[in-house]
């Protein structure tokens, strides 16, 4: 499994990347066929202001590929809030193929 994190805009610290490394880590234990999982750390502003922190994950599989985004006040809650969805989506495309 490849993991890319991107932050636009910004230089994310090193206790960001180590909580993102940490969580996508265990994302093999749900589909043991991940190719590659993309995450995107962006700052939404609006007009000029620093609103909202958005954490986007592009997850490939196989045949599938699956985006969340998720916006909050923080970075590790979105990213949070958006693995739980991938998580979601992951169990879903698993049990179509086993069902195959």
């Amino acid at each position: 499994m490849t993991v890319n994190i991107h932050a636009l805009h910004f230089v994310a610290d090193s206790k960001l990347l180590e909580h993102v490394n940490k969580k996508i880590s265990k994302l093999s234990n749900h589909h043991d066929r991940i190719m590659t999982v993309d995450v995107y750390l962006k700052l939404d502003n609006v007009m000029h202001q620093i609103k909202d922190k958005v954490a986007e994950i592009r997850i490939t599989i196989p045949k599938h590929e699956l985006f969340v985004k998720q916006t909050t006040k923080s970075f590790e809650e979105s990213f949070d809030l958006a693995l739980d969805a991938a998580l979601v989506q992951i169990k879903r495309v698993k049990e179509k193929q086993e069902a195959v």
